[in-house]
């Protein structure tokens, strides 16, 4: 009787090999990094739509400068106003702030990919870094504008007229601005790796931002100091001609066309309103160029 034995590791080296998978990586072209902002874009849409506590919070700060503010101090700037009330001057400067705050707000949820590790899954992600920051300024941006028209929708509250052509000139204006805050929120909050250095640094620039633009009280006859903080403050560009847009599509006495929108000067010149737009677009592209050099750099 003659036994067989069997050599240790036969049947290992006998078991067939596993299949090896192969992973290919598609080559980049223009469509896959337009596909690529596409899907960030996207993705800041959907976050925005399933974050309804978000709509509503973004919302309290406009609204109580409008109507708490506004109703409040109507009794002492009666005389100032001309007969304007109060909430119809600071409407333009509102519809520039609920913009600005929801577009930083967008900004941040970079810090929050970043604390949450998603953030490294985009950068391995084979698009160029670039195409990740411009979805993230063009979906902020779009979500800024959703909530700017929840304020346009209040303009019969505070006696602005529903008409079409200044519905649609406000709304490219807050497009604008839109692009361009959320581009410097996106510069800011590339660097940041904790969200509460974010708000802080959100709260330190922000407020100064819209205190400073003109948004609560008319830009001529102010100290020289403040003048001059007033014409370097890009908000500035945005509530002039907002507020212009809406001025003219009121009734309101010559003298209180001039004291309440006197404009912005340089040296003694009316800066035009397409010279505005064209600076506040000039300063979100230098931003988001700032953005994307900060992003590539970023391990």
């Amino acid at each position: 009787m003659s036994t067989t034995v069997q050599q240790p590791g036969a049947e290992a080296a006998a078991a067939p090999e596993p299949p090896v998978v192969r992973v290919s990586v598609p080559k980049r072209s223009f469509y896959s990094e337009l596909r690529a902002i596409r899907i960030v874009w996207r993705r800041e849409l959907i976050r925005y739509r399933s974050d309804r506590l978000r709509m509503v919070t973004t919302l309290v700060q406009p609204l109580l400068f409008l109507f708490v503010l506004g109703a409040g101090l109507q009794g002492l700037a009666r005389a100032g106003t001309h007969g304007v009330a109060l909430k119809t001057f600071i409407y333009p400067g509102i519809l520039c702030i609920s913009v600005m705050f929801t577009a930083m707000f967008s900004a941040a949820s970079i810090v929050w990919d970043r604390e949450f590790g998603f953030l490294r899954e985009m950068m391995v992600a084979p698009v160029r870094r670039s195409s990740i920051v411009i979805g993230k300024v063009l979906g902020g941006a779009t979500v800024a504008c959703f909530q700017g028209v929840i304020v346009i929708a209040l303009a019969g509250l505070v006696h602005v007229p529903y008409d079409p052509l200044l519905i649609l000139g406000i709304f490219v204006l807050q497009l604008a601005l839109a692009f361009a805050i959320t581009a410097f929120g996106v510069m800011i909050a590339v660097r940041i790796k904790q969200m509460q250095s974010f708000m802080g640094v959100m709260q330190m620039v922000v407020m100064p931002l819209f205190f400073i633009s003109g948004a609560l009280f008319p830009a001529a006859g102010l100290p020289g100091w403040l003048t001059v903080l007033n014409r370097l403050d890009p908000l500035t560009y945005a509530v002039d001609p907002m507020r212009r847009l809406v001025f003219n599509h009121l009734t309101i006495s010559p003298i209180a066309r001039r004291v309440l929108d006197p404009g912005i000067t340089w040296w003694g010149w009316r800066v035009p309103v397409l010279l505005e737009v064209t600076v506040i677009i000039a300063l979100g592209l230098g931003m988001l160029g700032i953005a994307i050099w900060e992003f590539t750099r970023t391990e």
